[in-house]
């Protein structure tokens, strides 16, 4: 790879640019600009994908393990106890099925930006070959359902089932964990793994609560009233005025979906989108068949290399994120010898080009100037998730879509009609909340319930003052719980599953020392806890520039207090040093932050 830097890019002029542009969406309210979508007007968080409701009856039982949530991190978590050789857990799933995200996300368009061979976790061991490169959703969800068949996890999971409480019962050492179906489980141990993106958001907007006609989340896609499904085929909107609000990651896939089917189509635009061609194509199966054992572990690897700039000798993925990554820190690295000051000029450099590109891509492709300019993201690359989407651009050509360039700001309000910006009324059929979801909540935000720990202590009780964990995983005061994929205080990557796998295994070793040496319970200690606190400070990215400058997301926190963005709160040190971190503490670290409870209390 070889990166030509422009010698005549106006360095100073596009900051500026930059600046002006996020200065624009700044808002005082910060995440607060967003309301839960369980709000009264717009009714329960319901399943709108459940054929039939489960008839069963309460479950009472003992197990070894609860695992709230049946998305991937529940699922690796249960894989990781079964192959440890501890079969006696129970998953409990508010779906209809298991999959979380990828059980709920179903709106037309959508798959995973990182491909298959990346993303599909344990698809060495239990999968087949991806029908293509970046899979959509249903596929997807269809690689979770042979994970769960293949290793017993249908017989041990409660479906439609949502978890009330999980309280520690200190005479029994276990945790109680109650449903909304009148279960009673008493788990030795408690696995939160409701995931990072479980909460969807809606904007809060005037009088929303008023409009009159339909309104859905894409999280919660309403087929129904669409008509057809992930592939698009929206006939049920042949005559509807349709205004989607956002453009984000989960927008940008179904608007060419939108534009082809609706009547009209309103795009509302706070922010442009960064988007590349997703440059998908069909599996070769001569490839997928010369795969040599431990492909995956390489592969995921080496994009991970990438993805932390980290110069890698070659690059096994070859997409628009290595590409990309690859471009920036071979710029930076070209200057090792002259300082990091040099070095951080040259990789800005490197992706003020590529946002150039991106912007010159969008003028050939959109037809009218004015929208095209309207189109263009003035912001570093990575200031929000780069989106890789066929087709995005092209939907703005069509005479029956209309752009809603709102510069940063929000609509003015939603009448019983339609939308207004600018006194200006647009009236609909539909709207439809491409808002996204929170980001890293609390576990017992995500799951809907609050723990109760040693002496009833709640765990927003205890972190009230900020949260308190070991490796972002175990916390004191709640003995054998551990939390899968809460990324603050943890690791972090663009592949999720990636270090949920490791996570899982983490945690299913631990249950294992447990049972090896009779121990009833573990928990960390509070010297253990502020051990770790101080490495995340040590290990924190000293210079917060970067998100600081970005347009406000959920990467900087909505540009309200960096230090509590998940890009600044989680560990420093990157995903491979923190993996390094968990099995150097399975070594030598365990017996020391960790208080064992020797003598095993019968159920």
């Amino acid at each position: 790879m070889t990166t030509t830097l422009d010698p005549v890019l106006d360095f100073d002029a596009l900051r500026q640019k930059y600046l002006d542009e996020r200065d624009k969406r700044i808002t005082d309210k910060g995440v607060d600009q967003y309301r839960e979508v369980d709000h009264p007007f717009y009714g329960d968080i319901y399943d709108p994908y459940a054929a039939a409701p489960i008839d069963r009856d309460p479950v009472s039982e003992d197990v070894e393990m609860v695992i709230v949530g049946g998305g991937f991190s529940g699922l690796l978590m249960a894989v990781s106890l079964h192959r440890e050789g501890i079969d006696d857990f129970r998953v409990i799933e508010k779906g209809s099925d298991i999959g979380g995200t990828w059980y709920w996300n179903r709106y037309p368009g959508c798959r995973c930006d990182v491909d298959a061979y990346n993303y599909l976790p344990l698809i060495e061991d239990y999968g087949k070959m991806p029908s293509e490169r970046y899979i959509a959703a249903p596929e997807i969800l269809e690689h979770a359902r042979r994970l769960a068949r293949a290793t017993g996890i249908y017989e041990r999971a409660c479906l439609q089932t949502g978890v009330t409480g999980a309280d520690w019962d200190e005479a029994s050492q276990r945790w109680i964990v109650t449903t909304d179906r009148g279960d009673r489980i008493r788990g030795r141990f408690l696995c939160m793994a409701s995931g990072i993106l479980s909460r969807p958001k809606l904007p809060g907007i005037p009088g929303i609560e008023t409009f009159q006609g339909h309104m859905f989340h894409t999280a919660r896609w309403d087929y129904g009233y669409t008509g057809g499904d992930n592939s698009g085929n929206l006939t049920g909107l042949a005559d509807k005025r349709v205004a989607i609000i956002g453009t984000g990651a989960s927008a940008v896939q179904a608007i060419p979906h939108l534009g082809q089917s609706a009547r009209h189509l309103f795009v509302v635009q706070r922010t442009p989108a960064a988007v590349d061609a997703r440059e998908n194509a069909p599996t070769d199966p001569d490839w997928w068949n010369k795969l040599e054992p431990g492909w995956w572990e390489r592969r995921a690897l080496n994009f991970e290399g990438f993805v932390n700039s980290i110069p890698q000798a070659e690059d096994l993925t070859g997409d628009g994120w290595t590409r990309n990554w690859g471009r920036m820190t071979e710029a930076m690295y070209s200057a090792v010898d002259q300082g990091p000051e040099e070095m951080a000029r040259r990789r800005q450099v490197a992706d003020f080009e590529k946002m150039n590109e991106m912007r010159a891509r969008i003028d050939s492709i959109v037809h009218d100037p004015k929208t095209a300019d309207a189109l263009k993201p003035w912001y570093n690359w990575m200031c929000k998730r780069p989106l890789f989407v066929d087709g995005y651009f092209e939907t703005f050509n069509r005479p029956n879509v209309t752009l809603i360039d709102t510069l940063g700001r929000s609509l003015d309000r939603i009448t019983e009609q339609g939308i207004v910006f600018d006194g200006v009324e647009y009236e609909v059929d539909c709207i439809i909340f491409a808002s996204g979801f929170e980001v890293a909540s609390p576990p017992d935000r995500t799951a809907g319930f609050d723990m109760h720990g040693r002496g009833g202590i709640t765990l927003s009780e205890h972190w009230k003052r900020g949260r308190r964990t070991l490796h972002g995983m175990f916390t004191h005061n709640f003995p054998n719980m551990g939390v899968i994929s809460g990324l603050k205080q943890a690791g972090i990557t663009w592949n999720i599953t990636f270090m949920n796998r490791r996570q899982a295994e983490h945690f299913a070793a631990i249950v294992k020392r447990c049972d090896e040496a009779g121990a009833a319970t573990f928990e960390v200690t509070t010297a253990a806890e502020d051990r770790w606190l101080g490495v995340l400070h040590d290990k924190a990215m000293k210079d917060t520039t970067f998100l600081r400058e970005c347009t406000p997301g959920y990467y900087n926190n909505e540009g309200h207090n960096e230090r509590d963005s998940i890009w600044l709160s989680n560990y420093g040190g990157g995903p491979f040093e923190y993996m390094e971190v968990l099995r150097d503490w399975l070594g030598s670290g365990l017996k020391r932050d960790m208080a064992l409870c020797p003598a095993r209390v019968p159920a």
